[in-house]
């Protein structure tokens, strides 16, 4: 019997996501993929349906009690993962853009920025550990950024976005430590991927020079490239999406 090697992609909705959706279900080595996002596999507009037999499509609004009810759907297969990505990201919205200025920042600001870049891989990596902990390696990709690093930041501004991947990286160090002594088959990768041509980057490519703007589909390689190679060392690596380590 065919043992079950198993990927699963939180967020599969946005442009790296769905990226990372394509590689799995292209890698022979892994016999099911699972998404996971807040739109169905139909409004996604991804083009997955003709490989739904190697794909299963779930729905959340990333509430904790939805994102519990995925883990249930799940916990058939614990054990059986060996890649995870978690790609959830805001920068923007109709209602907010990264802060010039400290005058910009707001409240409502904050609690948005904060929730989806740093509250929710946080909830996930609780609410999935006991799928992810097993005999074989897990390799836990976390969708960070360079902006997050604090010795990194010269500029200033984006107090939001920065913050909330500062956040990430010290809430992922933690568990990386935690998950050491609890779950030894796990990796985490705190994962920078540059900038990638998605609606995340959008309002801010035309300062990007086209060398620098990379596609979806180019991250999702390098990144799975990492996750090939990376060792399961108990250790958090904070990673470009060239594999160099970047300071916290």
């Amino acid at each position: 019997m065919k043992k079950t090697n198993c990927a699963l992609v939180l967020g599969a909705s946005g442009g790296i996501g769905s990226a990372m959706v394509s590689e799995f279900l292209a890698d022979t080595s892994i016999t099911h993929v699972f998404a996971v996002s807040q739109k169905d596999q139909a409004d996604s507009g991804n083009g997955f349906s003709q490989l739904e037999d190697k794909l299963t499509w779930l729905t959340s609004n990333y509430s904790e009690s939805s994102m519990e009810d995925v883990a249930a759907v799940l916990e058939v297969h614990a054990g059986s993962f060996s890649r995870v990505c978690i790609c959830h990201g805001l920068l923007h919205s109709e209602s907010l853009m990264p802060e010039k200025r400290f005058e910009d920042i707001t409240e409502t600001n904050l609690h948005q920025i904060l929730q989806c870049n740093t509250i929710v891989p946080a909830l996930w990596m609780k609410i999935l550990f006991k799928l992810l902990k097993g005999k074989e390696d897990c390799i836990t990709a976390v969708l960070s950024a360079r902006v997050g690093s604090i010795e990194d930041n010269h500029l200033g501004g984006w107090y939001s976005y920065r913050a909330s991947k500062a956040a990430l990286n010290m809430i992922l160090k933690s568990l990386a430590i935690e998950y050491a002594r609890r779950a030894k088959n796990v990796k985490i990768i705190a994962f920078h991927p540059g900038t990638t041509d998605t609606a995340l980057s959008k309002p801010f490519q035309s300062s990007v020079a086209s060398s620098k703007l990379f596609t979806p589909k180019f991250v999702a390689e390098k990144l799975t490239d990492i996750m090939d190679n990376v060792s399961v060392d108990g250790e958090l690596s904070f990673l470009d999406w060239d594999g160099k380590v970047i300071s916290y």
